[in-house]
């Protein structure tokens, strides 16, 4: 693993040494562009957070876009993040397109869009950003040390000197002392970056119909649980914490796309638990399994929200700077 992870290195160092000399040009956008981004594979909570920023924005009549990759479409060329964004973000556009410069131009000149939001935007460096926001999951944020695909890493620890923002995600699931060290070798490669803490929140039950409950539902019922996602262990911790009773855990791969076949799976698991109250999934899954049922037990996905735990004013000091620059720019 070491050995293949030598290459991957050098074209990683290769890509940014063009970026940092100006051998490759960086785009501007014409508006204000925030990057959402993380060093590792995996799930560190990106989507949760472009969701916070965008409600920010949009509750402030601030005309806001969501830039992706695109990465996992399915056959209608939308992946499991912008559906799920479509649900609890009607009025945000979401493009994706590999070409995010292509995007970028269509929300600005097109859309009127006055700023755009880099979703898993790190390693894309093609677009100018005023605000580099960098998550790193408290439970392993160094990826293991190594680059893929000895490690989890997608890019050395020195990149986060490109970071403004560092926030550690899913902070409630460590104590004090790990959080403590983790800032401090995040300063020790960044001392500028403001360091931010953060947990998902549980927000409510949701199904494919739109009906909604209250998380309390799920204290002591039993559930089996269902999830295509970069993190399952931290979504079956939430939903332990929860009060429910996990008869099950089905685990896919991340982006996965739901056929006849995962469903019969999904069926036989819930019928062989016994006496099953709730198939429950995540935002994402919820999007592409798309039905409120699955042989007569009700499926539900649990929402959840980004809230920050610390440097709240930090963050928002920052946001409150790129409306200033939009209005400035009005005059």
């Amino acid at each position: 693993m070491w050995c293949a992870s030598q290459p991957y290195a050098a074209a990683i160092w290769l890509r940014n040494l063009s970026f940092d000399r100006g051998i490759q040009k960086i785009q501007r956008a014409g508006v204000p562009v925030i990057s959402v981004g993380n060093l590792t594979a995996g799930g560190t909570g990106k989507t949760p957070t472009v969701a916070w920023l965008a409600q920010w924005f949009r509750d402030r009549a601030i005309r806001v876009a969501i830039l992706s990759r695109g990465y996992g479409a399915g056959p209608d060329g939308v992946n499991d993040e912008a559906k799920e964004l479509e649900l609890r973000l009607s009025d945000v556009p979401h493009l994706q397109s590999p070409d995010r410069v292509a995007s970028a131009k269509i929300a600005v000149e097109e859309l009127d869009m006055q700023v755009l939001l880099l979703d898993d935007g790190f390693q894309h460096r093609r677009i100018h950003r005023d605000l580099e926001i960098v998550l790193l999951d408290a439970r392993e944020p160094f990826g293991y040390g190594h680059l893929l695909p000895r490690g989890l890493l997608r890019e050395p620890l020195r990149s986060l000197k490109r970071a403004d923002i560092v926030i550690a995600t899913r902070s409630d699931q460590v104590d004090a002392q790990r959080l403590a060290s983790i800032r401090t070798k995040v300063q020790r490669y960044n001392p500028k970056a403001a360091w931010l803490e953060s947990r998902h929140r549980p927000l409510r039950l949701r199904n494919s119909q739109g009906a909604i409950l209250d998380v309390d539902w799920l204290r002591d019922k039993r559930v089996v649980v269902v999830s295509g996602i970069g993190s399952p262990e931290a979504f079956h911790q939430t939903t332990e914490s929860l009060g429910a009773n996990l008869l099950g855990k089905i685990t896919f791969p991340d982006h996965h796309l739901y056929h006849e076949g995962d469903i019969r799976e999904i069926a036989s698991r819930a019928n062989d638990a016994g006496h099953c109250d709730a198939i429950l999934c995540t935002g994402k899954d919820l999007a592409k399994i798309a039905v409120p049922a699955i042989e007569s037990v009700p499926v539900w996905s649990l929402d959840v929200d980004l809230e920050i735990t610390s440097g709240l004013e930090i963050f928002e000091d920052h946001l409150k700077e790129i409306v200033r620059q939009i209005t400035y720019s009005l005059r």
